[in-house]
């Protein structure tokens, strides 16, 4: 049976390319570049709670870093390191080392050097501290939506939330749509470089883990103001096309989570400005409502006109 370091070294220390210590030590030993501020966010994910127990690891791997790097492009912020606690029922070497080979395909897609963390015998606990760079007051906070902001939202969501309600045998997906919507669950791809280029242009921003109305109002309460979606325009072609109904696929963009897409404000005046950066990151930006001055204010307009109150709510771990 492989000591806690024996496992450590065989699957957890790699060539740091921007610490100076890294994984082996009581501590890792960083510096930030000059002009930089630290960003840095914890997330834990819980067999049982955040994924099935039988999950496979790879994919585990991926995600929970994943997750954390979704964060940081969330405030605009570039990933740098991440600490990595984890809690096992076994050494079972197998699943480690499919763990760990996700866990650095994510960690090499993004640039994150793994700088230490530890490992403990207990129930399956993935938790991650990542920690990046923004240039000195350019971070995007919650805190900034404006009146006549555009809301706007990147990518596909809703997919994560139909793959897992396909897992749960809650509906039926067409078939050329299984893997894209368990991928998006499973693999999500934080959007560092949408993040990026959104500095200085978004005036608020967030990434959608627990699903757009309930995300969207932490906007509006750090901005105090209030906010109208258009129910025509959220992008629901993808979940339409998976086989999902209307009715449904509101469901999964308005309360399921899992997306991990950026949620943002800004000026009407950068319209065009989006869709060329849409075009550059071949990724889709959809205008979906307009921030107002009613604080605390979230409604939907109906495709008749009518503007209620969300009936869904987003995902609590306490309720």
């Amino acid at each position: 049976m492989p000591s806690e370091f024996d496992l450590i070294r065989r699957h957890f220390t790699r060539p740091a390319r921007h610490t100076e210590l890294a994984v082996g030590d009581d501590a890792a030993l960083f510096t930030p570049r000059p002009g930089m501020q630290l960003a840095t966010s914890t997330d834990m994910l819980v067999a049982g709670t955040h994924f099935f127990a039988d999950a496979e690891p790879e994919a585990l791997g991926w995600k929970a870093l994943a997750v954390n790097i979704s964060d940081l492009a969330a405030m605009g912020a570039e990933p740098r390191w991440a600490l990595l606690a984890l809690a096992l029922p076994a050494a079972d070497e197998a699943w480690i080392e499919a763990f760990a080979r996700g866990l650095f395909a994510c960690a090499g897609r993004f640039g994150v050097d793994l700088a230490g963390g530890d490992t403990t015998r207990g129930p399956l606990n993935l938790c991650v501290t990542i920690i990046g760079e923004v240039p000195t007051g350019t971070a995007i906070t919650r805190a900034g939506a404006r009146p006549g902001d555009d809301i706007w939202i990147t990518g596909e969501p809703g997919r994560g939330a139909l793959g897992l309600a396909f897992l749960r045998g809650e509906t039926a997906l067409d078939a050329a749509a299984v893997t894209p919507c368990i991928d998006a669950l499973h693999r999500p791809q934080p959007r560092v470089d949408a993040g990026l280029a959104l500095r200085g242009v978004a005036h608020a921003m967030l990434d959608v883990s627990d699903g757009l109305v309930g995300d969207l109002t932490h906007i509006l309460e750090a901005s105090g103001t209030g906010a109208v979606l258009d129910l025509a325009a959220l992008p629901l072609g993808a979940l339409l096309a998976a086989g999902a109904d209307v009715e449904f696929a509101l469901r999964c963009v308005l309360g399921g989570g899992d997306d991990y897409e950026l949620l943002f404000t800004a000026a009407a005046a950068q319209r065009e400005h989006f869709g060329a950066l849409a075009r550059r990151l071949d990724l889709p930006f959809t205008r979906i409502g307009t921030i107002t001055d009613h604080a605390g204010s979230l409604l939907l307009r109906h495709p008749d006109g009518s503007e209620r109150p969300p009936e869904c709510r987003s995902y609590d771990h306490f309720i």
